[in-house]
């Protein structure tokens, strides 16, 4: 029988909670649809860890990372630990290390989920957000003069390279071939002459080689104001770290919950793993609780089931999270039910 190795950090707050049901589920898949094990390494890398080794993961946890062919990520961040901790000692560095430079956050309107725009029906909103994911306004570059006095200044400089603007928007032209053939560039050229300014030319320069595909350039704001208004006009949408991060905080609301975003960071060569995560974050707010909508992690595992070449069982868990959300048999707070995370996670396990 075929096999897989997949790291599991479940991390702080509500991950570990989402995560238990998410491997669940996509073992469960792989072993029914495709016939493949999936070998999971849970590692205890948390703000917990860290105040207990001082550091967030040991000193050979990349080299422990490398050797997975992919990671299965819940959330990390704690009130309690600096973010330049868990945030920028973990996750971005990630992102970086393995090149994971396709950030992919789908939005899709399931039935049976409210939506709280007027008049969309069941799949009307269907898009594909591709988010650079290693550089731009993310860029660990900057710095501080005079810290903590009156007189303070801070510098944080957006890094935008020809090569980091080709790939991500070429990752988007492609994905819209197999798709609907549409997609949307996201800028702020007329402000930001000199980063977005590089981007939209490669952009134009990229576009000449995919003369099938519909292609515009929007700026942040209108975009922002079309997620809302017509959302259903999205197909793929190649947007910077930061527009991307945003935007798709907006998309996960207007499709009904930010309990039902999945992310996959992905490097698409393969020479790394790649790290698939709920959208979410740690809500330490509702940690312990057992009421956090698992649905973001299990859809985030068929990403990652996707991208192993699972294509048969990630279907399954979609279609598993499809037929739950639709039949309205298992729901979290988020979506106006009462079920538990466990409930949820349950009801998909059976489905699949």
């Amino acid at each position: 029988m075929a096999s897989h190795h997949i790291a599991v950090i479940g991390g702080d707050g509500i991950g570990p909670e989402v995560i238990t049901e998410a491997v669940a589920v996509a073992e469960a898949a792989a072993l029914r649809h495709d016939r493949t094990e999936l070998n999971w390494n849970h590692l205890p890398w948390s703000s917990n860890y860290y105040k207990s080794h001082g550091r967030i993961l040991p000193a050979d946890g990349w080299d422990i990372l490398a050797q997975h062919d992919a990671i299965l990520f819940g959330a990390i961040g704690s009130p309690d630990v600096p973010d330049k901790v868990t945030v920028h000692d973990l996750l971005l560095p990630m992102r970086r290390k393995f090149d994971q430079y396709v950030n992919l956050r789908p939005a899709y309107l399931f039935a049976g989920v409210p939506c709280p725009l007027v008049g969309k029906a069941p799949g009307s909103i269907d898009m594909h957000v591709y988010r650079e994911n290693t550089e731009g306004e993310y860029a660990p570059v900057g710095g501080t003069l005079y810290p903590g006095s009156e007189h303070s200044v801070a510098v944080q400089t957006g890094v935008f390279t020809r090569r980091g603007c080709e790939r991500i928007l070429r990752a988007g032209f492609e994905a819209a071939r197999s798709r609907r053939k549409k997609l949307t560039s996201i800028t702020k050229s007329n402000a930001m002459i000199y980063g977005m300014g590089l981007w939209d030319e490669v952009y134009l320069e990229v576009r000449k080689d995919y003369a099938d595909v519909e292609s515009q350039s929007l700026l942040v704001d209108a975009a922002a104001m079309d997620f809302v208004r017509k959302p259903e006009s999205f197909d793929v949408v190649v947007a910077s770290n930061l527009f991307g991060d945003i935007l798709t905080d907006l998309s996960a609301a207007v499709t009904g919950s930010i309990g039902l975003a999945s992310s996959g960071n992905i490097n698409p060569t393969k020479t790394h793993p790649s790290m698939f995560e709920p959208v979410h974050g740690s809500a330490p707010d509702i940690m312990g609780k057992g009421i956090a909508n698992p649905m973001a992690a299990i859809l985030s595992s068929a990403l990652m089931l996707d991208h192993l070449g699972l294509a048969a069982s990630a279907t399954a868990v979609r279609n598993a999270v499809a037929k739950v959300l639709e039949s309205g048999t298992a729901r979290t707070p988020d979506l106006g039910g009462r079920h538990t995370t466990k409930d949820v996670g349950a009801a998909v396990l059976a489905a699949v």
